[in-house]
This record gives C-alpha cells, structure tokens and sequence, in this order.
C-alpha cells in the first residue's frame, strides 16, 4: 500500500521536543506499520511483533510518570502519536489511543499508591489495558448498566457481560464498570480494575467490522468474576465521574484518529492527482479538483487545530467537556467527508483494495460511533453552551 501523508500540516502548535517525537513516530509509522496495514486487515488483528515495538518504543504509557515506567509526557504528546499512526492505519493507532487515554489514565489519576504500583509499569512495559464500560442495553445510555457486583468477603463480585470493548483481545488489564446498588442509578456505578486471570473472566466474541479490522472489539465474561476489594478505583458509587472525565480526553484521542486517516486519505489524493492524467494534463490541473483539495485541506487544518487545542486544555488541567466534545464532532465529520471526496478523486481505483483509499473511508465510520456517538456530542455541547 502507498504512503501518503496531507501537505504541509500546521506545525507552529509543536514545541522543538514535540515536533522531534512526531517526526520519530511518523517515520516508526513509515517503516513498521505501513507494511503490516494490508496483512493485519486481512488477518484481523495487529501483529504481536507491532505492539512489542509499541512498548519499546514508550508509545504505550505517553502520560504515566516516569516513575512507573511511563513517558512523563502529555496528552498532547498522545494525540501526535495517535495521529502519525492513524495516518498509515487507524486501526493500529487506536491500540495506542486506548492504552494511553482510556486503560492507563483512570488507574494513573484515581488509582491507590498501591494500584499505581502494581499495574502501571506493567502496562508501560508489556501489558495492553482495555476500558469496558458499554453494554448490550447501555451505548448512548452508558450508565443504564446490567452489570452487577457485590461483595463478598474481601471479594466483590461481578456478573455481566460487556460488548464493543476495545483492545479486548490482547489486553491484561481491563477497567470494568459495574452497578453496585441498582436504585441508586448512576451514583451506584463503581470501577473495578480486572485482570485477565481472574477467576469467572473471560473474553467472548470478537466482532467482524466494516473498518479498523485490525484492531480488537470484543464481548467480555463476567460469570461470578471475583475481584479483590483492593481493586475497586475510586470510592464506591464514583465510577461515573471517573468514566466521564475518562471518556472526556479519550475523544480527543478519537479526533486525533480522525484528523490522522483525513489526513492520510488527503495526501493519497493529493498524489494521485498530481499523476493522474484525463484530456492531456494531470487532474490537479483542473479548478473543480484544486477546489475541492482547498476545501478539504481547510477543513482538515479546523479539525487538526481542534483537537490540538482540546489537548492543549486537558494538559492545563481544563475543564473540556466541550472542547473535547467538539473536536470529537467535526473531526469525525471531516474525516468522513475527505475520505469520501479522495475515494471520489481515484475513480474507479478507489473503490479497490489496490489503492488504500477505499480503507480510510471504511475506517473513518467508526469516528461517529464510539466513544460517544455524534449525537451524544451535540447533546454535549448543547449543554455546555445553554447553561
């Protein structure tokens, strides 16, 4: 598959350190990724060999102190790799994105001394961490959960099944979210920290999906899953505020996606038109191509610019419900309308795998969907703005 990246991406927003760890990530992205993309979509899941390069790398604990491992780095620091990544294949950017802003940033900001120790350099060194917090009946309801624990002894007890649970299939840790008291509604979830051995843990079914097929949607098994009472995150009954505030800076993870795979699909098309040749001259010599190429690229640096600045925000320690909320709209809006337009722009070639336009545009659905669909976004920001 050909690799393309948009021209010329804004850059001033980068300190020195920061433009110096994109152009490291891009060129990892270059040279590892970009020959597995087609062999790890086919074969549905990203190569074991790719994720151990993710952890040497440092990619897998970007915000974690340096004392547990981690980088010491930042969000925004997340949000270039995430981006660099998605650019070549979203679907193994997203393992990136899940590990840093949903697994490890819950543990890392509500986690004991004790909890801190045990997982985080585990998960910087070798261990995938998943988040699991949807159901069958809770999506946009997220805390509508059928999830249950209670305690037991020095155990709780968990019974339930998640569905769409990101990295599900290679993951060690899991940040599970179940209802202890089913009357107190959304005060009675609670966050449990679950590890794969555990027993009555399993993971179940994993989904066959239009796009990002590389990377992992599973269900997971929680048939009487006994959980130690030192593995409760946060106090009991505070797992919402711990799943929004979680879920509040991975959208800036799933814009920085977004604005990734427009950017790969822009740079394809921008190449391709360049040499594509139709009434003696390239395509890119037409006003309608040059255009619509100018629009794309206006939009994809709006979108680029908003996630960046949500980014900016959270490392501020901001409130950004909204400005996450916002990033996460547009930049799956723009994402979808870019890689149609590049689909569009390789004609018949791109509605064929021989070109990696046709994979941008299956990829990018998935930017309205999770996480938060766009819908709950506006409802979001609506909020956000009306009060």
């Amino acid at each position: 598959m050909a690799i393309a990246t948009d021209a010329r991406p804004a850059l001033t927003h980068l300190s020195d350190e920061e433009q110096l760890f994109r152009d490291s990530v891009a060129g990892f992205a270059a040279e590892q990724v970009a020959p597995r993309v087609r062999a790890m979509e086919t074969a549905g899941r990203v190569d074991p060999d790719l994720i151990r390069q993710y952890f040497a790398m440092g990619l897998m604990g970007l915000e974690v102190g340096e004392a547990y491992g981690g980088a010491g780095g930042s969000l925004t620091m997340v949000t270039i790799a995430v981006e660099e990544i998605s650019k070549v294949d979203p679907a193994a950017a997203i393992l990136v994105d899940v590990q840093n802003t949903l697994a490890m940033y819950p543990i890392a900001t509500y986690g004991t001394e004790e909890q801190k120790q045990r997982y985080l350099p585990r998960m910087t060194r070798d261990t995938v961490g998943a988040y699991a917090l949807s159901e069958a009946g809770s999506g946009s309801d997220a805390f509508g959960l059928a999830t249950r624990a209670r305690q037991e002894g020095d155990d709780w007890v968990l019974d339930g099944r998640k569905l769409w649970i990101t990295n599900g299939a290679e993951a060690g840790v899991y940040v599970v979210f179940a209802t202890v008291n089913p009357d107190a509604g959304y005060k009675g979830i609670t966050a449990f920290v679950v590890e794969r051995g555990f027993p009555g843990f399993a993971v179940g079914r994993k989904e066959d999906k239009l796009g990002i097929r590389a990377s992992s949607t599973c269900e997971l098994i929680l048939d009487n899953c006994r959980v130690p009472a030192a593995n409760v995150l946060g106090p009991v009954g505070q797992g919402y505020r711990i799943a929004i505030d979680t879920l509040n800076g991975g959208r800036i993870g799933i814009g920085a996606q977004m604005i990734g795979v427009a950017g790969g699909a822009l740079g394809a098309a921008i190449g391709y038109v360049k040499e594509r040749r139709q009434f003696d001259k390239p395509l890119a010599d037409f006003q309608a191509i040059q255009f619509q190429l100018a629009q794309a690229a206006t939009d994809l640096e709006a979108a680029r610019l908003m996630v960046y600045n949500a980014a900016r925000l959270k490392d501020a320690g901001q409130d950004i419900a909204r400005e996450g909320a916002m990033a996460k709209l547009f930049s799956s809006q723009v994402a979808e309308r870019v890689t149609g337009l590049a689909i569009e722009l390789f004609g018949g070639y791109g509605y064929t795998t021989d070109y990696p336009v046709e994979k941008f545009w299956r990829d990018a659905k998935i930017g309205q969907i999770y996480e938060g669909t766009s819908n709950m976004q506006l409802q979001t920001i609506a909020k956000a703005i009306l009060r």
